[in-house]
């Protein structure tokens, strides 16, 4: 996917036509075995279905489907796939030294119109002999998505480069809305937004339906595309999503917007709260 003597181009601009993080690049990861990436799966597709579904629930369903496998190993498979269960009370759990957690802006609030609220979230992407993270960046109010990055690390950098994009096209929001992994409370990224005047908004710990429509993306996602498939490469996955996305911003009917592709309906709002100004195209 990445030459690194390619004659022209740099590691670092490959990346970039690529939509990876050039971190990505440099980053040997542990390989998994075959029993544990099947397990992953299995975790993953439960997951949508049970996101309540904590370690020991999650134990005890693999064990009533004959799998032999200890809580230890749920939780750090779980860990790696960076899931986290949604819970009925607030978690009181403390956020990493140095990272102040924000907090929620959109409760009660009306989302009226573009770029009034972004969200971003990440989600784990199984393929036949390993996986990857994928993170994505949607206008709350017409669901499009804006921006997305692949990455094989769950480092902050490729959800940097995400939102540099969407604010390089789209001009930045007035709220971004997060839940609490790292990569949404390091310093990186919400520098990012303090620079460009962004109020930040972040979930509830563990409370998954703040961020709800991200999630609802990832749902369809998986079940549209990526469990239909069992990508060799990261640039088969790449491709593979690219397609989904285009698809998904552009043909596909929503539900919540009268039928109409989100893409679609972000112009017609854009056009409608800006009649004077031209609205940039983007592909």
């Amino acid at each position: 996917m990445i030459e690194p003597a390619h004659p022209v181009l740099s590691i670092g601009k490959q990346c970039t036509l690529l939509s990876i993080a050039r971190s990505s690049f440099y980053y040997t990861p542990k390989g998994e075995t075959e029993i544990n990436l099947a397990l992953m799966r299995r975790i993953d597709e439960q997951f949508l279905e049970t996101p309540f579904f904590g370690v020991r629930q999650m134990t005890w369903h693999l064990r009533n489907e004959a799998h032999l496998i200890n809580e230890k190993r749920v939780r750090r498979l779980m860990r790696l796939m960076g899931l986290m269960p949604i819970y009925q009370k607030p978690n009181t759990s403390r956020p990493a030294k140095g990272h102040k957690i924000w907090p929620y802006l959109l409760k009660g609030l009306r989302v009226e119109r573009p770029n009034q609220a972004w969200a971003a979230d990440i989600t784990y992407l199984p393929m036949r002999r390993g996986f990857l993270y994928l993170v994505a960046i949607m206008d709350w109010h017409t669901r499009k998505v804006l921006a997305w990055r692949i990455s094989n690390t769950l480092e902050a950098d490729f959800c940097i480069e995400a939102l540099n994009e969407a604010v390089h096209k789209f001009g930045p929001p007035e709220i971004m809305n997060t839940d609490q992994g790292s990569q949404f409370t390091s310093f990186a990224w919400t520098d990012r937004l303090r620079r460009m005047g962004v109020r930040i908004s972040m979930d509830g710990k563990g409370r998954f339906l703040d961020n709800i429509f991200v999630e609802r993306l990832w749902r369809t996602l998986k079940y549209e595309c990526v469990y239909l498939h069992a990508w060799e490469t990261g640039s088969q996955a790449r491709a593979g999503v690219r397609d989904w996305m285009e698809f998904y911003n552009h043909r596909r009917p929503h539900s919540a917007l009268g039928g109409k592709p989100p893409a679609v309906i972000y112009r017609q709002r854009i056009e409608q709260n800006q009649p004077d100004q031209q609205v940039q195209r983007v592909a």
